[in-house]
């Protein structure tokens, strides 16, 4: 889960343990050398209204993404710490769709249309700490923009489950917690307040993929994952008349504005392998604000919001034969 206003990974926070005793640790079982597969896609819409005092500035057009690939993980190293553990991974992303939605049917490239060059497997190397944070993040910036927000919408989901509450969760149980936002954004004092809940144990299936590289319906036997549901709410403690970030007084900038947003998760987390099996994201974020130097000259006001829907599913290794 991330705030896609202004890019950037959240992760989750422990609350308080529920009163059951039957509690299971969902933090992933993983080995050296272990190699899992995920589809991901992501697509967001992002309009942004933009009144300058300086300079008439239309507002851009809509920005529409969707991006669709598929993640090798790969563990390089796992070092145990009581009852999870320090892992070092690699990551290869394939996209299979990159670029704007929505293609006119059957449209013809003009002949001077650049056509999008192939482009190599990226590896994107880097450490899952047992409090859940992403560390130590290499060749991340060697993705597409759009690809890099897929991409950090995978790793907040991969490890969510180091941040549950440390005795383990049980069905029913409920935990909350809070989680400053980190992204570069004109709005000061933004945090995420978030609540779980471990809803029941459903069978599920992972997905697999064919020959031909499609990724379709699988027919193994089912597994059976925990169902955790989550809520989150971003939240603003500066106040709307002054709004101001440190980095932005040291440009001699003044901020005035509010932000909002609502994120809801559904994760699905094998009681076996603690893998995630599948999860779905539909996130909505809006942020009003002015910057303008600060004795008030060359204002410029940005209306922007911003809707999103991400989907990762755990894929077979071996290939399905179909025609």
């Amino acid at each position: 889960m991330r705030i896609i206003l202004f890019a950037a990974m959240l992760t989750m926070c422990p609350g308080q343990a529920g009163s059951r005793i039957d509690r299971v640790n969902l933090f992933p079982k993983l080995q050296v050398g272990q190699t899992i597969t995920y589809e991901i896609s992501y697509r967001s819409e992002k309009q942004t209204k933009t009144r300058s005092s300086v300079l008439l500035a239309e507002a851009p057009p809509t920005a529409n993404v969707e991006v669709r690939g598929l993640l090798r993980f790969e563990v390089l190293g796992v070092r145990p710490e009581r009852e999870r553990a320090i892992i070092h991974a690699r990551t290869r992303f394939a996209s299979l769709h990159s670029g704007p939605r929505r293609p006119t049917p059957n449209a013809e490239p003009s002949p001077d249309q650049a056509q999008p060059e192939e482009r190599e497997e990226v590896y994107v190397e880097f450490t899952i700490l047992p409090d859940g944070r992403i560390d130590q993040v290499k060749g991340l910036d060697a993705l597409l923009p759009e690809e890099q927000q897929a991409w950090q919408e995978w790793a907040s989901c991969f490890a969510g489950a180091a941040v549950f509450p440390g005795n383990g969760v049980g069905i029913t149980q409920k935990w909350k917690g809070e989680e400053p936002e980190r992204a570069p954004s004109p709005i000061a004092g933004l945090s995420w307040t978030r609540k779980s809940t471990y809803m029941r144990n459903e069978p599920c299936r992972t997905a697999q993929l064919s020959v031909q590289g499609d990724v379709v319906e699988s027919d193994q036997q089912p597994d059976t994952c925990a169902v955790i549901f989550t809520t989150a709410a971003l939240k603003q403690q500066s106040s709307p008349k002054n709004s101001t970030p440190e980095d932005f007084k040291l440009h001699q900038l003044r901020t005035m504005g509010t932000a909002r947003g609502a994120n809801n998760t559904i994760t699905f987390i094998s009681l076996k392998t603690r893998l995630v099996v599948r999860a779905a994201e539909e996130a909505s974020q809006s942020m009003d604000v002015t910057i303008a130097k600060t004795d008030g000259s060359n204002r410029v006001h940005y209306d922007v919001s911003a809707k999103s829907h991400s989907e990762i599913l755990l894929v077979a290794d071996v290939p399905l034969n179909r025609p």
